[in-house]
């Protein structure tokens, strides 16, 4: 277990050996659990509406310029259908909290997957709920949970979000989902207004508290339409450098590397990777809707349909001698 003091070293380091040090270390790390592999998870974005109003995100209530939206059934599981035909066994449904999707249609929505494909895993990033409704979901068949702590800073918390919402509450849920035998996730924003050093060494000491099967974190982009739309980007070079404790913390997580980090670098997957990354998740969203899920500026979106975001993933990542694996990808 690494002090805070070596954490605190490694976060502020100018020296750039030893950030190479830490990234190489990392990726060793992974491999010693994962080999080569990279696990790929088929996001498919259902809803921008949400009835939440955090400071941060584009899809905030109250953001009049967001282009809101939400996929039937229908589409969902005709997203899963094409993408099992191309191999993927992992699929991830996300979206606003949107109320709209109720525990039964949502139970419904995964009930139909795995009606379809018993054999996938089907994770669920819909937000706070209370524990009747995720154990409603997990009879269903939902597999994983990720649902992202943001700060594990009771202040910071408050002051990324809106009053109704609570730390406490958060923190609640994510014990609800590990108690009901979800694969849990949860995560944080690199460089939000008010981050520190210190902020992000209590994250790391609750994640290990937590103990999840995934971490997803990512740089903070500003978003357009919401109170923090002037503030400045997180760091790709602290979000790797996180990246690579967090790895360093436990091998066997399953860690992604993020549309956000892919957003803010030509070669943010890899170089994600490259820092003790092993899950990605290609967007699969029908093309109508993908460019309207705007949680920030300028999000990395391309026109590729499935088979071609794949290929494309594939050949990027057989540059820095990884595998794309299109297998469930449990927690190991």
């Amino acid at each position: 277990m690494m002090s805070d003091d070596e954490i605190r070293e490694w976060l502020t380091t100018e020296d750039a050996e030893k950030v190479e040090e830490l990234h190489r270390n990392a990726r060793m790390a992974a491999e010693s659990v994962y080999g080569e592999r990279v696990f790929a998870r088929g996001l498919i974005e259902i809803s921008s509406y949400c009835r939440n109003n955090c400071h941060y995100c584009g899809l905030r209530r109250d953001n009049r310029n967001a282009e809101r939206y939400r996929i039937s059934h229908e589409t969902i599981w005709k997203a899963c259908d094409d993408g099992y035909e191309l191999g993927l066994r992992s699929f991830v449904l996300q979206g606003g909290e949107d109320m709209w999707f109720t525990d039964e249609r949502l139970a419904e929505i995964v009930k139909g997957i795995k009606e379809r494909h018993p054999d996938v895993a089907v994770t669920l990033s819909v937000g706070e709920r209370p524990a009747e409704s995720y154990r409603l979901w997990r009879e269903a068949g939902a597999d994983r949970y990720l649902l992202r702590h943001e700060a594990a800073d009771p202040l910071l918390y408050s002051q990324l979000h809106p009053k109704e919402m609570s730390y406490d509450n958060r923190l609640r849920c994510l014990v609800d989902l590990q108690r009901l035998g979800y694969q849990t996730g949860c995560g944080f924003m690199v460089g939000a207004p008010r981050c520190t050093i210190e902020g992000y060494i209590k994250d790391i000491r609750l994640i290990e508290k937590l103990r999840p099967a995934m971490v997803g974190i990512g740089p903070f982009i500003p978003a357009a339409g919401t109170p923090f739309d002037k503030c400045k980007a997180g760091s790709a070079d602290m979000t790797l450098r996180l990246l690579s404790v967090i790895r360093m913390t436990n091998p066997h997580l399953l860690l992604p590397a993020t549309t956000a980090l892919d957003t803010i670098l030509e070669d943010g997957m890899e170089r994600g990777v490259m820092a003790g990354a092993n899950v990605i998740m290609p967007n699969i969203t029908p093309l109508t809707e993908r460019g309207k899920y705007s949680i920030y500026d300028n999000k990395r979106i391309t026109g590729n349909d499935a088979a071609e975001t794949l290929d494309v993933t594939r050949q990027r990542l057989e540059v820095i001698g990884r595998k794309l694996t299109l297998s469930r990808g449990d927690y190991e």
